[in-house]
This record gives structure tokens, C-alpha cells and sequence, in this order.
């Protein structure tokens, strides 16, 4: 029988990803939008900046972001002191340190999907009067859907996987920041070889489902992951 621990902490886990999912599913559409279309200068910038969760160590962008929330000073302070919220070591803040973690996961697969979409597309919808949000909404991610499974799929896959981040930012907190990769390493730690074992298997297994399922969906010539290789 499973304890009360063990199931409040999988379901905190599943929390911080579906919602994270969800987040980075609204923004990451226009954004995806705007770096697949826009010729704007900057663009390497923000590209640059979308890509750095997948080379900075999740610790160093921890640390930041939990300097940035500090509640005495900063954002953290203005926060606390206008709205009475405070974010280090709370469900809140894991959740924003999780969405930035991954921004590349979601936006990534998106862009490619809408940069590998025939110009024709658009040329034909703007031919017939439909604005760029109907484009895009009717047209465009009708189209992408591959790309647009392999974003969520790779969002909640790498969330329920995330480590430094949310140690740095939400610490251990049972039933608050203490997601199941937080707790396999407090388990192992108290040489709770049992408890971490059941834990390891289901984010292994949920993982390799995930997986399989992005592999499925995506099958031929236009699979993300064989176009994207940079990204294994």
C-alpha cells in the first residue's frame, strides 16, 4: 500500500508539469510564431535567450532566480512588499523557474514545425481574406500538429525530470516544493534504497511511454527528431 508521502509528492510532480505544460503551450505558440516569421534583427538575441536553459547548468539559473526572489530586496522585495507574495521555497516560484527551464522544449519543436510549412500556406490564406490570427489558428496549427505533441510531450517529460532548478529555488518542502526527482535524492541520501527505487521506476517508465508516444506521432521524413539531432 502506497503511504500518504508517496502519493502527495507524485502528485505535486504531475501539478508542476501539467501546469507548466499548459503555461509554456500559451506563450510558446505566439512566440514560436514570431521567431519562425520576423526578420527583425534581434531575433539571434531572443533565440539565444529561448536556448539557454538547454546549456546553462540548471543550478547557475537557479541561483539567479532565487536571488530575483529574494523577498528583501529586488523583484522579491517589491513583490512582497505591493502583494504580500512571496515566491522562494513555495510551489509559486518552482513553477516559474519550471517554465523558464523550459522554454526550449516547447518553443523549439514549434518554430520548426511552423519554419518547415510551405509559404503557399499563408500566401493562400492571405489570398482569401483571413487574417494572420485565423492563419495561424486554422491553417497553420492544423498543420504543425506533430510539433505541437512533441512540445508537450518534451515539456512535461523534462519537468517531471527537472532537479537543480527547483532544489535551488523551492529547496524540499513536503507537500510544497518536493517533486519525486527532489525526493528520489533525499531517499538516497537516507539510504532509502526501497522508496527510491519506486519512485526511479514510474519517472522511468512515464518517460519511455512519452517517448514512444513522440516517436509514433512523428513518424517519415518530416520527424522532428531527425531533423533536430542537435537536440539528442
Amino acid at each position: 500500500m502506497m503511504d500518504t508521502d508517496f502519493i502527495t509528492t507524485l502528485a505535486l510532480t504531475g501539478k508542476l508539469a501539467v501546469l507548466t505544460t499548459i503555461i509554456l503551450l500559451v506563450i510558446g505558440l505566439p512566440v514560436a510564431y514570431w521567431l519562425a516569421y520576423t526578420h527583425c534583427r534581434v531575433k539571434v538575441v531572443f533565440e539565444a535567450l529561448v536556448c539557454m536553459p538547454m546549456v546553462l547548468p540548471p543550478t547557475v539559473m537557479g541561483y539567479y532566480l532565487l536571488l530575483a526572489f529574494n523577498p528583501q530586496k529586488g523583484f522579491g522585495g517589491f513583490l512582497d512588499r505591493f502583494f504580500d507574495v512571496r515566491l522562494a521555497f513555495t510551489f509559486e516560484g518552482i513553477l516559474i523557474a519550471s517554465v523558464l527551464a523550459g522554454l526550449p522544449f516547447m518553443i523549439q519543436p514549434l518554430q520548426n514545425g511552423l519554419q518547415g510549412l510551405p509559404v503557399s500556406y499563408r500566401e493562400a490564406a492571405y489570398t482569401l481574406g483571413k487574417s494572420k490570427t485565423k492563419t495561424f489558428f486554422s491553417v497553420l496549427l492544423p498543420n504543425i500538429r506533430p510539433s505541437v505533441i512533441t512540445g508537450i510531450a518534451l515539456t512535461f517529460a523534462h519537468t517531471i525530470g527537472e532537479f537543480g532548478i527547483v532544489l535551488m529555488v523551492g529547496g524540499s518542502i513536503p507537500g510544497e516544493t518536493r517533486i519525486a526527482s527532489i525526493a528520489i535524492y533525499d531517499e538516497v541520501q537516507t539510504l532509502n534504497y526501497r522508496q527510491a527505487d519506486r519512485y526511479s521506476l514510474i519517472l522511468f517508465l512515464l518517460s519511455f511511454v512519452l517517448l514512444v508516444i513522440i516517436y509514433s506521432i512523428n513518424r517519415g521524413p518530416n520527424n522532428y527528431f531527425t531533423n533536430n539531432k542537435h537536440l539528442g
